[in-house]
């Protein structure tokens, strides 16, 4: 993650030519730079589909009302589809409190409330059958393994952001401020979406916080059993821990997580 296509001031439009270029290392996808204290610009890859752009911009202009960017600017660069938002403040958290997590239960309720009449054109990413295919991919034994006994089955219920890990979230002290980088928004399942929440904002290094999880179901008034919900934990880790073995990335913690879970 980080940087991978650079650009100058001088490529930009004008009202932004003197605003500081601050790389950042967030994005996959894209190269995201801070535009000073008030824009963030993300440049998406050559390969990225114009139809991920277009998706995420219409996704966040049907979320105006709530704590999510807003689009102000979108052209090209260099055959480079770029988007300018507007920066949310505040500042990431890495061991939310039971206060933010109440926060994020009650924003996914809210969200969900309006994804659930909204349908994506993007790739549903997170399908029972695509992850088959990934863990094949691999060849993996230890995927392969976990993948035969998590039955879990993710539904379409409407539009998820897919990858609410805390540093997509930033508070101003126990008030959540925002949710940004919706790049993986695709149709998907709501407790799936509560899951990955769960992995990354509830547990104790690789022991999952109960407390901190029924504070999440609780605020979202989610009606599923803790025994059920676990199930669906279980498969978000195994998708993310997938997801990082193909990329390269650190997939072992999460390895840790998901046998705390079997």
């Amino acid at each position: 993650m980080g940087i991978k296509t650079t650009i100058k001031n001088s490529e930009l439009p004008e009202p932004y030519q003197h605003y500081t270029l601050i790389p950042t290392t967030d994005g996959v996808m894209a190269s995201v730079y801070l535009l000073g204290s008030d824009h963030v610009l993300k440049l998406f890859e050559k390969e990225t589909p114009s139809r991920v752009v277009e998706n995420e911009t219409a996704l966040l202009e049907k979320l105006r009302h709530l704590s999510v960017p807003k689009v102000i600017e979108h052209f090209q660069i260099n055959r480079h589809e770029v988007l300018i938002y507007t920066q949310i403040e505040g500042k990431s958290v890495k061991n939310p409190n039971i206060r933010q997590i109440k926060e994020i239960g009650n924003f996914l309720k809210e969200f969900h409330c309006i994804s659930k009449r909204i349908s994506s054109s993007n790739e549903r990413l997170f399908e029972r059958e695509r992850l088959r295919q990934l863990i094949e991919h691999t060849e993996n034994i230890t995927l392969k393994k976990y993948f035969s006994t998590i039955k879990c089955e993710p539904e379409d219920h409407g539009v998820i952001h897919g990858d609410l890990f805390v540093d997509n979230a930033k508070f101003m002290g126990n008030r959540l401020s925002g949710i940004y980088d919706f790049s993986d928004a695709c149709n998907g399942d709501f407790y799936f979406e509560l899951a990955v929440t769960a992995l990354s904002w509830c547990y104790d290094k690789e022991t999952p916080n109960y407390e901190k999880i029924n504070t999440l179901l609780k605020s979202y008034q989610a009606d599923i059993s803790l025994c059920d919900f676990n199930e669906y934990i279980r498969y978000a880790l195994l998708y993310y821990a997938t997801t990082r073995y193909i990329n390269k990335l650190d997939y072992q913690q999460l390895l840790k997580k998901l046998e705390k879970l079997s």
